[in-house]
């Protein structure tokens, strides 16, 4: 015989179940007020209230009948509503709390088998785990059509490429899937925490990203009013970083009461850099001298235009490293980041070249002296995308009330930090304090690349005391910002809402390249704000202070682990 160990039920668990279910998992408590039209604390007050007045009037009205010596069997027709409003009130309250006493009991005795029961399931899944590590495919949460799961089997079984999946059944997230549960399958993982549903997988394919199986989930904040060359804006910014979005809030904050900042756009051009090789330097030379010449200037124009509408030949710089040849193309590209319009112009360039320079062997469309997701002086000297210096005058009581420090610590830090610590650390266009953090966060929340944040985020921060040394004079001068406004992922649903947000949503008819030209500008001002706040708060020395605040979670991770891991939902 089975002998069990009575084992009282966790904190706060719930009955065994009855024939009404709830969701998978959940136990459903069935009792007997549930049957009544009303809540059950409506009918108690109810019947608790008539019990009680019906009690009161009759001991009232019999002690009257005792006084007058009136015999108490002659009632009137109030009496009798009032003893029959007693004796349904006494039978409703005695009925209520016995059925639930004995149903209390009843219950407790289930939930201890139904714990007991519950117990060694998860005793059953733990022992199982192991062999999910070990890579035994794991249990699918739910089943999948029977002509799914042959499609799952033959990509694990290798049958079929999970890159053509979008191809062959077209219907994407149907293949997102397919090549999720195979992964599952293979890996013995189950990414329970990345979401599936709730993607467009369509707006993807051909173009953002290949092979999926989910979406990562980001916050998007917004800093702002933004006061910029006379507009209001509100910038939007994807981050996990905490402080972040409320630090650059506050430079947004300490700009516009100082009356705003002011921006200039000075290049506006993408570059691509092909590698070629000659027999000899000589060669080399030859058509480096070739494609410096102004007088040729019109023609390799005519020839690198004729791959789009907007790309227009700016100008060519070329290198020389032995005897291979770097030919640095630039040219304008609308609103569009351009890396694919100076890459069509350069081939049509290189295949011209190669009638007259046929010893020319093309190594490859990109040499590195683009430089395109590198830090590269070429950047920092010549600039790439978008050049652009923002600066704003602060006012020495906005540097007080709102920035909690003075003019002259902003200034004596900033020299010794961004200027002197940055050359000691022998930095290449890192003379700021965090201006990668504001772009980056941009880049995400508009659809930008955002690899492309290692040169957009070379900057130098300057700050000058003016006006008899009142008021602060802070200026960013960022020489290659790399956003449009078309292609890519700014199509994307979320990220074109950013867009918008900002005004500049896909591409200006009226002034091609315009829309990409504010974003940049933007993306300067906002990294202006970031760093008149940042600065502000080391001078001040509230940074840990604020990151202890922001940063930091005051809630109960093993609780919260707790609830993750069990059975029953949580809802927040």
């Amino acid at each position: 015989m089975e002998v069990r160990r009575r084992v009282p039920p966790p904190h706060g668990s719930a009955p065994r179940r009855q024939p009404a279910t709830g969701g998978e998992g959940e136990r459903v408590r069935v009792q007997a007020g549930d049957a009544l039209p009303l809540p059950i604390r409506h009918t108690n007050l109810i019947f608790s209230a008539l019990f009680a007045a019906s009690l009161v009037y009759l001991m009232r009205r019999w002690r009257e009948k005792i006084r007058s010596s009136t015999p108490l069997h002659v009632v009137s027709l109030a009496e009798i509503f009032a003893i029959c409003g007693l004796v349904a009130s006494l039978i409703y309250l005695l009925s209520f709390f016995g059925i639930a006493f004995v149903q209390s009991v009843v219950s407790n005795s289930d939930d201890e088998e139904d714990y007991i029961i519950d117990s060694r399931h998860k005793q059953a899944r733990a022992a199982a785990a192991p062999c999910a590590l070990l890579g035994s495919p794991a249990a699918a949460p739910e089943k999948m059509p029977e002509e799914d799961e042959e499609i799952v089997a033959a990509v694990v079984a290798g049958k079929i490429p999970s890159y053509v999946l979008e191809t062959r059944l077209g219907d994407c997230r149907r293949a997102a899937g397919i090549r999720r549960e195979a992964l599952r399958r293979i890996t013995g993982r189950d990414m329970d925490g990345l979401p599936l549903d709730g993607f467009d997988y369509a707006s993807i394919l051909g173009q953002c990203c290949e092979l999926p199986v989910g979406y990562v989930q980001l916050p998007v904040g917004v800093a702002g009013p933004l006061l910029l060359d006379g507009r209001r804006l509100y910038v939007p910014m994807a981050t996990t970083e905490g402080c972040l979005v409320a630090s650059t809030n506050r430079g947004c904050k300490a700009i516009a009461e100082s009356g705003g900042a002011s921006s200039v756009v000075l290049k506006d051009g993408m570059t691509r850099a092909p590698a070629v090789r000659f027999p000899s330097a000589r060669r080399a030379a030859e058509l480096k001298a070739f494609l410096e010449d102004p007088a040729n200037f019109d023609t390799l124009a005519v020839v690198f235009n004729r791959s789009s509408r907007f790309g227009r030949l700016q100008g060519v710089k070329c290198a020389i490293a032995g005897r291979n040849l770097y030919m640095r193309f630039s040219c304008s590209t609308g609103d569009a980041m351009g890396m694919n319009m100076v890459s069509k112009g350069v081939q049509n360039v290189l295949d011209y070249l190669q009638a007259d320079f046929p010893d020319m062997d093309v190594i490859s469309i990109s040499g590195n002296f683009c430089s395109d997701k590198k830090s590269a002086a070429v950047n920092w000297i010549d600039g790439r995308g978008k050049s652009v210096v923002c600066e704003a005058v602060i006012k020495e009581e906005v540097v007080k009330k709102v920035l909690k420090t003075n003019v002259q610590a902003l200034v004596e830090l900033n020299v010794i930090k961004n200027l002197a610590g940055s050359a000691v650390a022998g930095a290449l266009g890192g003379f700021n304090a965090h201006a990668s953090n504001i772009v980056t966060a941009i880049f995400i929340a508009t659809g930008q690349d955002p690899a492309q944040n290692v040169e957009s985020s070379q900057c130098i921060t300057m700050l000058e005391a003016i006006n008899d040394g009142k008021d602060l004079h802070i200026s960013v001068t960022m020489p290659s910002i790399e956003v449009g406004t078309v292609g890519g992922g700014t199509q994307l649903a979320p990220q074109s809402a950013c867009l918008d947000l900002l005004g500049v949503k896909g591409a200006n008819r009226e002034s091609p390249g315009s829309n990409a030209r504010l974003l940049a500008t933007v993306v300067a001002s906002a990294v202006l704000a970031g760093e008149l706040s940042l600065i502000s708060a080391q001078a001040a020395g509230h940074l840990v202070q604020s990151h202890m605040k922001y940063n930091r979670s005051s809630k109960d991770m093993s609780k919260a682990l707790a609830e993750a891991t069990a059975d029953k939902p949580k809802k927040c």
